[in-house]
């Protein structure tokens, strides 16, 4: 029998988020390698998807589930596969630009564009408690970032900005296309979608490769598909709000993986905004807890939402 949310295992669910965190904090430090054995980032985004479509067709065609991959609504995959590819395109250059630990800690700024999209595209209703998380969080990228100083590179910085504004756009999509297709669908849809349009680069930056350079191709794929669908089970288990502060725990990994690899640790300045950004990144997911909470939906109104 499926778990679900009906009946709850939330220490499971965060368990399995862990590892999802893990897999794709593993998933980065791997393209961070790859970059630096001369593979062009678009090279890397071709094969990340190409092999994660082999890999689920492999997993659904021996089982007779060919059909669970079936969807009624492909333009609207279009659309979040080319947002999702130019997603990659800056959080792929983001890990490669920036220090590992920096490039992670950029990426929970996703939350805080999502509060901002929402006003924008949904015409949400903001309150107090939301836009001061989002001063909070950019004060923490201020921090990190210190514009005019010259110890950080402000590219890398924009480029990782801009990959967690397109998660935040690409999670306005997926919430809509989790009314109609499961989950395992919209992967696999992503990658199917996303393959021909970075193989059109291809010709132009593909180079020959040692065992070890395919060895690196294919664990990246893996890796992010093995990360993508633990956080989809984690949410089987437990709800986005208890599971989602598990997503931090990537910048234990980051600077894990930056030190062990790479010789680099994060500087103070780093430890000083990361705070700021995750606790926005959390208020965040707390409020939005208590708006969908039907007991609670009143007091946050009086409250301001």
């Amino acid at each position: 029998m499926d778990a679900t949310l009906s009946d709850p295992r939330p220490l499971l669910a965060l368990l399995i988020r862990l590892g999802a965190i893990a897999a794709l904090a593993t998933m980065s430090a791997l393209i961070k390698v790859a970059a630096g054995h001369g593979i062009h980032l678009l090279e890397i985004m071709f094969w990340r998807q190409a092999i994660a479509a082999l890999i689920m067709l492999a997993w659904v065609v021996p089982r007779g589930e060919l059909r669970s991959l079936a969807t009624q609504r492909p333009r609207t995959h279009f659309l979040r596969a080319l947002y999702g590819t130019v997603g990659m395109l800056f959080n792929f250059g983001a890990v490669i630009l920036l220090p590992l630990a920096e490039a992670t800690t950029m990426a929970f700024t996703a939350p805080i564009w999502a509060v901002i999209l929402a006003t924008l595209l949904l015409k949400e209703k903001i309150g107090v408690w939301r836009w001061s998380a989002v001063l909070f969080g950019f004060g923490g990228v201020l921090l990190i970032a210190q514009p005019g100083s010259g110890t950080f590179p402000v590219y890398g910085a924009a480029v990782a900005l801009a990959g967690a504004f397109m998660v935040a756009l690409i999670s306005i999509q997926i919430a809509d296309l989790n009314r109609t297709d499961k989950p395992l669908t919209i992967v696999f849809y992503f990658a199917l979608f996303s393959v021909p349009m970075t193989a059109i680069a291809l010709p132009f930056v593909m180079t020959r490769h040692h065992a070890a350079d395919w060895a690196l191709l294919f664990a990246i794929g893996a890796f992010g598909v093995l990360g993508q669908l633990l956080l989809t089970a984690a949410l089987r288990f437990g709800a986005v709000a208890s599971v989602i502060v598990m997503d931090y725990s990537q910048l234990f990994w980051a600077t894990l993986y930056g030190w062990a690899l790479f010789a680099s640790l994060p500087p103070a300045s780093t430890w000083l905004g990361a705070p700021l950004i995750i606790a926005a990144g959390l208020v965040i997911a707390w409020r939005e807890h208590r708006l969908a909470h039907p007991t609670l939906r009143d007091v946050s109104r009086a409250e301001g939402t």
